[in-house]
């Protein structure tokens, strides 16, 4: 099988694995407690919640979290969409080349692998070139272990709506449940920088 990548250039690609698909396991349910932090992406197709990992991948949480608090994913698109690999977002051109004007370090845990659907990880252009775009995972796809930050998981019934997503349809918003200051305090020396960037290139908060 020919390799495909996940962004819109060379610039964010991974290779799509020549082994056969698994079957599917069943997305973990979750009834969130305190001290975890919820993604809730609302979509043109429904509502998709994530389990965000911020003990183990404290940074690109972080990162996550400021990009979703600031409204930088507000209308942006699913600009890549493979059927049976993943869908990707955050480019803030719709094609696959943007990201927020900075780019941070790999967290890649041995623990956090790409071993299922509905797994949230980080697209990047090579090893410290993460930045805004992110895709989640249709199925297991166990060849991106190492090679891309694994930050979350989609829990209850949102694997749905990540299935039925198409090229195009819009991320209407991401709203984060729970207590991201802690964090967010612990990261505030990059928190800051990125937030610097953002500002300098025009970016102004929703």
């Amino acid at each position: 099988m020919l390799p495909e990548g996940l962004g819109g250039s060379p610039g964010h690609s991974v290779q799509r694995g020549a082994a056969g698909y698994h079957s599917r396991p069943n997305v973990e349910n979750c009834n969130p407690m305190s001290n975890e932090l919820i993604a809730n992406f609302t979509t043109s197709r429904g509502t998709i919640k994530v389990r965000l990992h911020a003990e183990q991948a404290p940074l690109t949480v972080a990162n996550f979290v400021n990009l979703a608090q600031r409204g930088y994913y507000d209308d942006l698109n699913f600009h890549r969409v493979i059927p049976d690999f993943m869908i990707q977002g955050g480019c803030p051109h719709g094609s696959g080349t943007g990201g927020p004007g900075y780019k941070f370090e790999d967290e890649c845990r041995p623990e956090l692998k790409h071993n299922k659907p509905g797994i949230l990880s980080m697209a990047n252009a090579g090893p410290g070139t993460n930045g805004s775009q992110f895709f989640i995972t249709h199925v297991p796809t166990n060849w991106l272990d190492g090679k891309h930050t694994v930050f979350g998981e989609v829990i209850g019934d949102g694997q749905a709506v990540v299935d039925a997503v198409r090229g195009g349809d819009k991320i209407t918003s991401i709203r984060i449940e729970g207590d991201a200051a802690p964090l967010l305090a612990a990261q505030k020396a990059r928190v800051d920088q990125w937030n610097a960037t953002l500002d300098a290139s025009g970016f102004k908060a929703k």
